[in-house]
């Protein structure tokens, strides 16, 4: 094994490298210690190329259990998996911009004393869903939490039987009631809940009324439900607060795009909820967030919440969502947000796309395709789209191979091809994805 290269020699190789700007000399190293122990425990002879190439392999599988940019070619456009929706340039430059310094993040510049976080993105929250006031915390469940632990600990949450859902990763609602001190009181049935369920269930220690959101499951056939404003009624008359948690949280009609309609937060505060939750990362298309928009004097008391300060946003959240919440002011501009762009794009803008893969790769052709808005509260709606679909003797292998590629490409796999969904590859990363499949299948053809 004396034949076995110097770990400098190792460290100089270019492919090894450039994993240190990374990872950082001293990991590198150890990469290379631990290739090369194996090495030599095996007692056979290797190569200085074989060596290399397991030291590369070795970081490249550190590099993937890091959090690393990803080409999303599943034709899911809000997922989950792969962080949900992307940001706009105009948030990506705000974030850019205040946190690259200081900013006034709790400065009151005017009176030059200390302010308050929440109110930088207060007012674009008022324009955008017709609140009086808004708060924002680190996503929708903590949302529900906050309103829970403020309002209802120790006394009772009224709930239709048929909207206690369990969301992603198990999160279930009544165990996020159980966790905030609430005690949960289930009404109706699985398929149907009449206004008298609720109304039976009243009692002094009824603390709210809440309404959420089916997520991503639907009930059909023998049904029926309560109304949203006549639930407002009923809490009305009560002198109970209702709570709508909308989950994905859609600030436009997608009905627009030639998808079914999803009710939008402007709804729920138009019908008269006191308190309304959602996401800022789902169909709004920002960051990470759970908003809580509503009537004022139910806002302000979650501000005093010392529990608020556990569940806060930092500076760059703030940025990115004011941001994107400006993108809407305008139906124009609403499009240079990603997801919209994805949603509001033609079957000959894709077929446009389309042809420059095909003329290149000689295992690809262009197929219809279904796309889904996916995020939970429309995971089945469907869009039509057109994939490029690569015929390929090892499918799996294949997109295994894309998934290991920096950045990965994420694609699927239908009726043994790897299929590659126009509808949510941006525009821009058409080339790389092009050089990409052609240095995994190594199947090109001459361009025409």
């Amino acid at each position: 094994m004396r034949g076995l290269p110097a770990v400098h020699r190792l460290l100089e190789e270019p492919a090894v490298a450039e994993y240190g700007v990374a990872f950082g000399r001293e990991t590198v190293k150890r990469a290379i210690e631990q290739v090369l122990d194996r090495a030599r425990a095996s007692g056979s002879e290797r190569s200085y190329e074989s060596v290399v190439a397991d030291v590369v392999a070795q970081l490249n599988d550190a590099r993937l259990r890091e959090l690393v940019p990803a080409i999303n070619a599943t034709g899911i456009v809000v997922h989950t998996n792969l962080g949900r929706s992307p940001l706009a340039v105009e948030a990506l430059t705000a974030i850019d911009r205040i946190a690259r310094g200081y900013s006034n993040l709790e400065f009151d510049l005017s009176a030059g004393e200390r302010g308050s976080r929440y109110s930088r993105v207060t007012e674009a929250l008022r324009d955008a869903t017709g609140a009086q006031d808004a708060i924002v915390v680190n996503n929708c469940a903590a949302a529900v939490l906050l309103i829970l632990d403020t309002y209802a600990r120790g006394r009772e949450t009224i709930v239709a039987r048929n909207q206690l859902v369990e969301i992603g990763g198990g999160f279930r609602i009544p165990d996020v009631i159980a966790r905030s001190g609430s005690i949960l009181i289930e009404v109706g049935s699985t398929n149907r809940v009449y206004t008298a369920d609720y109304e039976r269930a009243l009692s002094p220690r009824t603390a709210l009324l809440l309404r959420t959101h089916p997520s991503n499951y639907r009930i059909e056939g023998f049904t029926s439900d309560v109304a949203p404003e006549e639930l407002v009624r009923l809490g009305r008359s009560a002198g109970v607060p209702v709570v709508e948690d909308l989950g994905s949280g859609a600030l436009v009609d997608l009905a627009e795009y030639g998808l079914p309609h999803e009710r939008t937060v402007q709804e729920a505060i138009a019908d008269g909820m006191d308190l309304v939750t959602f996401s800022g990362d789902k169909l709004l298309g920002g960051p990470q967030a759970g908003i809580i928009a509503g009537k004022a004097h139910f806002v302000a008391p979650l501000r005093s919440n010392p529990l608020l300060r556990a569940l806060r946003v930092d500076k760059t959240t703030i940025a990115a969502l004011a941001a994107t919440l400006h993108l809407y002011l305008e139906r124009t501009s609403r499009d240079r947000i990603p997801i919209f762009r994805m949603l509001a794009a033609t079957l000959d803008d894709l077929r446009a796309r389309g042809a420059a893969y095909v003329d290149a790769i000689a295992a690809a052709s262009l197929v219809e395709s279904m796309a889904y808005v996916g995020g939970g509260s429309l995971p089945q709606a469907q869009i039509a789209s057109l994939a490029v679909a690569l015929e390929v003797s090892e499918a799996d292998g294949v997109a295994a191979a894309l998934r290991r590629e920096n950045p990965a490409v994420v694609a699927r796999i239908e009726k043994g091809r790897v299929m590659l969904d126009l509808r949510t590859i941006a525009p821009e990363e058409d080339a790389y994805v092009i050089a990409t499949v052609l240095r995994v299948t190594n199947s090109s053809v001459p361009r025409r």
